[in-house]
């Protein structure tokens, strides 16, 4: 273990109450009761043909949804075979904009095994007061993108920065799906609000393009100095090479694992859109669970499931 990595680890042990869940859930190992629930899978979406539980937004109609369906009982038959049994569900803008009724719904059904991501409009009022209805509800993120904003100032508006501001408080974290180039920008959000934590989703998208660009490397570890700051290991699908056994990823992990240590990274499958052939859910938890032959065991536990439950099952 380096000396960056070792320094890390400190900062993120002396983090403030309003860390203490995610401080307890990584030192004292979640407890042993967590060895029976089996992996955690930090992402993954859900859809419903029900319309009544699950109404679409955006003009978007049945024909739209790709795969045709996907629900909670879908992805469990998915995923318990790999021995996940826990799972964190990411509220689908293109689908179902901001209502995140459905995921809500299907927490209740299973409040030991399901979290949510949710979303919020920034720019509507009460984003703070809105966190707090939700994380009764079992809403332990949200998800943020500059996506569809069209500017440059995604990050700078009064309601981001109340969402903000209320995670520092609350737990919640702010999930960030961004390319690279908005790495600088969330850098200088997490510098002004040291007691939010922000989870980068799907390495920040760095190697969508096939090329795994070092620079884009550097940068994401550059985040690893605010010590509420995660990563997601995920989406192999669309990254790199794009195809099984994802194995040009592994030099990013390892680097990565360096700068953040096995706390603060997390796997996730980002199904059901890993599920395209040839990729497929056993291939994307193979890579972390068997192939990377530098984790440690202590290490596996942690991205596949101390990490997350930290981050998301503390409510």
């Amino acid at each position: 273990m380096t000396d960056v990595r070792r320094l890390d680890r400190r900062q993120f042990l002396k983090t403030g109450a309003a860390g203490a869940a995610l401080t307890l859930g990584v030192t004292q190992a979640v407890s042993a009761a967590a060895d029976e629930a089996g992996w955690i899978d930090a992402h993954s979406h859900i859809w419903s043909r029900d319309l009544t539980l699950a109404p679409l937004a955006n003009g978007q109609t049945l024909d739209d949804l790709k795969p045709p369906s996907f629900t909670t009982e879908e992805l469990f038959r998915t995923c318990e075979p790999e021995g996940v049994r826990q799972v964190v569900l990411i509220q689908h803008y293109p689908y179902h904009g901001w209502n995140n009724d459905y995921l809500i719904h299907e927490a209740a059904r299973f409040p030991d095994r399901l979290r949510v991501v949710g979303m919020l409009d920034d720019t509507q009022p009460g984003a703070g007061h809105k966190m707090r209805e939700l994380l009764q509800r079992r809403v332990t993120g949200f998800r943020i993108t500059p996506r569809g904003r069209g500017n440059e100032n995604w990050l700078t508006g009064d309601g981001m920065q109340e969402m903000w501001s209320t995670g520092a408080q609350t737990g919640q974290a702010m999930c960030c799906l961004i390319g690279a180039e908005e790495l600088p920008r969330v850098d200088a959000m997490c510098a002004k609000n040291p007691g939010t934590p922000v989870v980068i989703d799907h390495f920040a998208r760095i190697g969508v393009d096939g090329e795994i660009r070092k620079s884009d490397v550097d940068q994401l570890c550059r985040l690893a100095r605010h010590p509420k700051t995660f990563v997601k290991v995920s989406a192999f699908y669309a990254l790199g090479r794009k195809k099984p056994p994802y194995d040009d990823l592994l030099p990013m992990i390892r680097r990565l694992l360096d700068a953040y240590g096995p706390e603060r990274l997390m796997w996730a499958s980002d199904s059901p859109y890993q599920l395209t052939e040839p990729n497929s859910y056993a291939a994307s938890i193979r890579l972390i669970r068997d192939d990377a032959d530098f984790l440690s065991t202590g290490d596996r536990e942690c991205l596949l499931r101390k990490t997350a439950a930290a981050v998301y099952f503390f409510q």
